[in-house]
């Protein structure tokens, strides 16, 4: 954690700023690299053995693993942004790219909801015979492969949306390709063709929900929400409680990227400046405790906040 700094003015007022480092983004350049080599290779071969087979489940995952490639690099583009240093015009760097990938992501899924979905309605008006060991064969791999990149981000998912959304894409990819499996396995039992384009809206659905759940977060930090995992109230509380301080106004909490956190308050403090110990504890704390890294604290010794804070 860096030191605290403040200045004194005439007027009684005074200003903390703090970077604590309690959750730093993590280099998954490696990660990222073998999960797009991997996919890439995948949605070739799945996507020719779909169509050659018949099947529109395997096309529609070939279509869903496109997708995540994309989604891949869009989020290792954006890891590597959120390092540069900042700049005059960009003053927190490019942090935020992280959350614009998020945003991004989404937003290709949707478009691949809408494509798989136009395609598997034009395959069940005009249904074709299927090969169902292709499937199986094909599918199997796939579990394989998407379960190796998936797990590659498992560490990170708690405390990065961005690292999270590549979870989730490869975590759901190797469930739709065991659903897959599983349909090319009834098909042969069966002999019905309408299972593939029927498990083509399942996949549809699994993506949907992981979607929307994708979606929102990603809305939400866009439009500086409070990230999910700390308690504005109970931030507030925790700044109110501090040897000192009457009041506190102007509180905001909002996301730099998806892993980093700011804060900034106007502490009312009738007795004055407490100095610099009493600003790098409470930032240590916050760090710590509710994992905000950059604080920007105001000392004011005058009580009342203004209207609207």
């Amino acid at each position: 954690m860096g030191g605290a700094h403040h200045h004194h003015h005439d007027h009684g007022h005074g200003h903390g700023h703090d970077h604590g480092h309690a959750h730093a983004p993590a280099d998954y350049g490696r990660a990222f690299l073998i999960g797009i080599v991997l996919n890439s290779a995948f949605v070739v071969v799945e996507a020719t053995f779909g169509f050659l087979s018949g099947s529109m489940a395997l096309v529609a995952d070939a279509g869903h693993n496109l997708s995540d490639v994309l989604a891949l690099v869009l989020a290792w583009g954006a890891s590597i942004a959120a390092r540069r240093p900042a700049r005059t015009r960009y003053t927190y760097g490019f942090k935020s790219s992280t959350i614009l990938a998020a945003l991004a992501n989404a937003g290709l899924l949707m478009v691949a909801i809408g494509a798989i979905l136009f395609e598997t309605v034009r395959r069940m008006l005009d249904p074709a015979p299927v090969e169902g060991m292709t499937m199986i064969v094909v599918a199997g791999i796939g579990i394989a492969i998407n379960t190796a990149t998936a797990l590659l981000f498992l560490r990170g998912r708690h405390h990065d949306l961005n690292i999270r959304g590549a979870f989730l894409h490869m975590a759901a990819d190797a469930l739709v390709s065991l659903g897959v499996v599983l349909a090319g396995l009834a098909i042969l039992w069966t002999g019905q063709q309408w299972i593939d384009p029927v498990t083509s809206l399942v996949i549809v659905a699994v993506i949907a929900w992981g979607t929307w759940g994708l979606a929102r977060d990603s809305v939400r930090l866009g439009l500086h929400g409070v990230p999910l995992g700390i308690d504005e109230d109970a931030v507030r509380a925790f700044l109110a409680t501090q040897d000192g301080v009457a009041e506190v106004c102007d509180l905001h909490i909002w996301p730099m990227s998806t892993t980093e956190t700011a804060l900034t308050a106007h502490l009312v403090m009738p007795g004055g400046h407490p100095g610099d110990a009493f600003l790098a504890d409470v930032a240590q704390e916050l760090a710590e405790h509710y994992r905000i890294g950059h604080v920007t604290m105001q000392i004011i010794r005058e009580r009342g906040c203004r209207t609207g804070c």
